[in-house]
């Protein structure tokens, strides 16, 4: 079962791998460049330079393929990944950073990037390469001109630090980051003007908006310093926020600081966005791999959303469902879905979304009858879930046979957000390493017959 699993996860990658992506979408005839999905072109007689830029998990790899697509046509650029998801390249500077909470290397990407938008002129093309992870792996405080205290990098680390914990939505935490950044919200294009962009996206965010995949570096934001403050406050932490993030947060509110630019402003008139990949295309591969494989399959969502204990539960009862009555669905069955789920730190332990969520599988399971019949992994896109080496979970009878035998408790570790902990000694993580991609979540749901 767990081998079946891996195969309908793999399967999802394959459509939204970065190479993949820019090859089959980028092309050059002639002294013409087009995009598939973009209903525009570029000439290339009247580009003098190609800038390549660019952030995220996927960003080294979707470079790699560009550089093959446009070769010696591209003179220079600078690109941020996470630490492990670089490539070798000719033209463009790769710097590793850290994620999900920045660190020294986040700002020395973001000043490199900053200079090469600031040297664009008219005569270039600035594309940018962007997916989810962006928003830690450039780090550049806004600069108040002494109107707001200036903020330091420690300042945003605590401010991540924050939101992480908190359990709220990755919107949510961008719109605050926006608002404390020199080039998120769409500042970073701002910087741009007057060259134009193309920006090549590829969206690990339930609903695909330009303005939120990496907190809209290239977007135009329609969030403000208020609805940022009302963030931290529905979450209880504007206390907790480091003084400077705070004050400059209330400065923006009152009206001290310029804002984000915003929908129709001058600066972004040529700026334009194409979203090459999301959940969508990884849940539809993984659908065709499960019936394939022989099992009926029903594909829930790929904008799952909540918190993964709660998710876990929805999981559960329809497994449960089908295993017993046949709602929805006769077994044996396969139920996938997708999207991006949130965890509300209680406790010291280590793990991310996905191993919480399959540890809350097994805990909410053990009184089912119907246990032994379902398998269930949940794994990030990314191949990294949360600050630890593994890529999701198994929930599986095998997991939860061999915690029995070794005394593990799966609601104590559950309690503790210590999903990785448990598994790690169950023998139940997934490890793939980075996968290069980056595309959000996917769960995959085995109902065998009895």
């Amino acid at each position: 079962m767990r081998e079946a699993l891996e195969r309908i996860y793999r399967a999802g990658l394959d459509p939204v791998r970065p190479d993949r992506l820019i090859r089959s979408a980028v092309s050059v005839a002639g002294h013409v460049l087009r995009v598939k999905g973009w209903k525009g072109e570029v000439d290339l007689r009247g580009v003098r330079r190609i800038a390549v830029i660019g952030a995220g998990k996927a960003s080294a790899s979707m470079a790699l393929a560009l550089q093959e697509v446009l070769g010696d046509r591209i003179g220079g650029g600078a690109i941020a990944t996470k630490a492990g998801h670089g490539e070798r390249l000719d033209r463009i500077e790769v710097i590793e950073a850290g994620h999900p909470v920045p660190d020294q290397a986040s700002h020395r990407a973001a000043r490199a990037i900053i200079r090469h938008c600031r040297e664009a002129d008219a005569g270039t093309l600035v594309i940018g390469l962007i997916s989810g992870g962006g928003s830690a792996l450039l780090a550049a405080p806004l600069d108040t001109a002494g109107r707001a205290p200036r903020l330091d990098l420690d300042d945003k680390r605590r401010v991540t630090e924050l939101l992480l914990a908190s359990g709220a939505t990755i919107q949510e935490m961008n719109c605050v980051r926006k608002h404390l950044s020199q080039v998120k919200g769409g500042r970073l294009a701002a910087l741009i003007d007057p060259a134009r962009s193309l920006n090549l996206i590829l969206s690990d965010v339930v609903g695909d908006r330009p303005d939120t995949i990496a907190s809209g570096l290239t977007a135009a934001d329609p969030t403000t310093y208020a609805d940022a403050l009302a963030i931290t406050d529905r979450y209880g932490v504007t206390a907790a926020l480091p003084a400077a993030a705070r004050r400059l947060l209330q400065a923006g509110r009152d009206g001290r600081l310029p804002e984000t630019p915003k929908p129709g402003a001058g600066a972004l008139a040529g700026v334009h966005n194409v979203l090459l990949g999301s959940n969508r295309a990884a849940l539809a591969a993984a659908r065709a791999e499960a019936q394939a494989q022989g099992w009926p399959t029903l594909a829930l969502s790929s904008q799952i959303v909540g918190e993964a204990r709660e998710v876990a539960k929805v999981y559960l009862a329809i497994g449960a469902d089908v295993a017993r009555h046949g709602v929805a669905a006769a077994a044996p069955c396969c139920v996938i879905g997708g999207g991006e789920t949130t965890v509300t730190l209680r406790g010291d332990g280590r793990g991310g979304r996905n191993q919480e969520m399959a540890l809350a599988f097994l805990t909410e399971s053990a009184g089912h009858a119907e246990r032994g019949r379902l398998h269930f992994l949940a794994a990030s896109t990314d191949g990294t879930d949360g600050p630890t080496d593994a890529t999701g979970a198994f929930a599986d009878p095998a997991v939860y046979d061999i915690a029995r035998r070794l005394g593990l408790t799966p609601r104590h570790y559950l309690d503790r957000n210590d999903s990785y902990t448990f598994f790690d000694r169950a023998g139940g993580l997934l490890r793939t390493g980075p996968t290069r991609t980056n595309v959000g979540d996917l769960q995959v749901l085995l109902i065998t017959e009895r």
